[in-house]
């Protein structure tokens, strides 16, 4: 009997233990009160052992995702290519931040005392600028200042493709691919306590507010999931307009890709589907498809940019943070550079909101909130990572004359012996 118990809880998996862990640690907290205030010492160490490997993280990802850019992609369509990535990842943190602002999913918290409230200095604007750019990157790595990391994640990445590219020798690269995987595999154990750190935090949380800290966390899901969907119905719109197309075809084709997104909350597994569908229901050329839907799988995030602004926001307003333009300004550049490049991991977004915490000056204990929901977070701001990327793949084919009307509107079959490169007569030469 107590092993059937025992194979029982080896099939409930990670996701359903931390929605275990939330609900029971919250439930347990309300019941004990301020008494289980000693619990935290658990959640706090967790706390730590999630933070202590994501600065190095965020250097050697950054730097191996841009050095397997090969320098040939590098051209006038990769530059473009990478426009389209900021310029969307910009939009989608100013949908996240502009939801929190409307909505207040953190507002109507009680004041709490955080020893480990971090509160940034006032700077002026060419000193926030200035603080882009690292004067020692191993300082910055020690001070976990992870903007600076970003900015010679960067450096490294171009300076890998370069030696890549003049030596044919990739002893460096996957050297640092090896280590980017080991400390994915720390990442992995530490997510895998979880449930532990989560009821910790939670039970913490709920002994010393009570159930006013319910009504927030269904608002910042409701806040996630409304930021999403007007991000989408703008990138849709734009894109509709832009290769004149109908917005109801384009959903029609985009869903496949998108539930498959969803249902894993893994933007990695639903990639064949994508590629898939960008050339044979989209109409994109193999060339174009093939270059932009691998560089955004790394290189850009719309759905974690959308979080992790809207995250940023609401823990401002739950701890009764400074709301300043200023700080608000911070909160877009950060979560916009934060965002270039992705973790394809479980968790993975929650570890680049973790990073983030320092600069901009958040309580770590607030990373417990967004953890407890963080699995319905994944499920809306999943699909937006690979439609997005496909729709922009959309709109560089139509710009480059390599989108094929008669694929898209099913005229034709798809056929990789004649349509790998190929666009129709029509659509040769891009529009006026």
């Amino acid at each position: 009997m107590a092993g059937s118990s025992v194979k029982g809880l080896k099939k409930v998996s990670l996701t359903q233990q931390i929605i275990i862990a939330l609900v029971a640690g919250l439930l347990v907290g309300i019941l004990v009160g301020p008494a289980i205030a000693p619990i935290k010492l658990i959640g706090d160490i967790w706390m730590r052992l999630i933070m202590m490997s994501v600065a190095v993280l965020l250097l050697i990802a950054g730097a191996t995702s841009v050095g397997r850019i090969r320098v040939d992609q590098l051209g006038k369509i990769g530059l473009k290519v990478i426009a389209y990535f900021v310029i969307w990842t910009v939009v989608a943190v100013v949908f996240g931040v502009a939801v929190a602002l409307i909505m207040q999913p953190g507002s109507g918290m009680p004041d709490m005392e955080l020893s480990t409230t971090i509160a940034p200095p006032p700077l002026t604007n060419a000193e926030i600028v200035l603080d882009f750019f690292p004067k020692n990157i191993v300082a910055s790595l020690a001070a976990g200042n992870n903007l600076q990391v970003v900015v010679f994640a960067l450096f490294l990445g171009v300076a890998l493709s370069a030696h890549v590219a003049k030596t044919k020798n990739e002893t460096m690269l996957e050297f640092l691919e090896t280590f980017r995987d080991l400390l994915l595999q720390i990442v992995g154990y530490v997510i895998k306590l979880a449930p532990i750190g989560v009821f910790s935090l939670i039970a913490w949380v709920g002994g010393t507010m009570g159930l006013q800290v319910v009504l927030p966390l269904l608002r910042y899901l409701l806040a996630v999931f409304i930021a999403t969907f007007l991000y989408m119905l703008f990138l849709i719109a734009y894109t509709s307009i832009k290769v004149k197309v109908s917005i109801g075809s384009l959903v029609k084709k985009l869903l496949p890709m998108s539930m498959i997104a969803a249902g894993t909350t893994s933007s990695a597994i639903a990639f064949p589907q994508q590629l898939k569908d960008t050339e044979e229901q989209l109409g994109v050329s193999r060339r174009i498809n093939h270059l932009v839907n691998p560089l955004g799988l790394v290189l850009m995030s719309a759905g974690q940019a959308i979080f992790v602004a809207l995250a940023a926001i609401m823990l401002m307003q739950f701890f009764n943070q400074d709301m300043s333009i200023g700080r608000i300004l911070q909160v877009v550049v950060v979560g916009t550079l934060a965002c270039m490049g992705t973790l394809t991991v479980p968790g993975g977004a929650l570890v680049i909101f973790a990073g983030m915490m320092v600069p901009l000056g958040l309580p770590i204990e607030g990373l417990a909130l967004i953890a407890g929901v963080d699995w319905f977070r994944g499920m809306i701001t999943t699909a937006p990572q690979v439609a997005g990327d496909a729709l922009i793949a959309m709109i560089i084919a139509k710009e480059e004359g390599e989108f094929n009307r008669d694929i898209y509107d099913g005229k034709i079959a798809f056929d990789p012996e004649i349509h790998v490169e190929q666009p129709t007569a029509t659509e040769a030469v891009p529009a006026s």
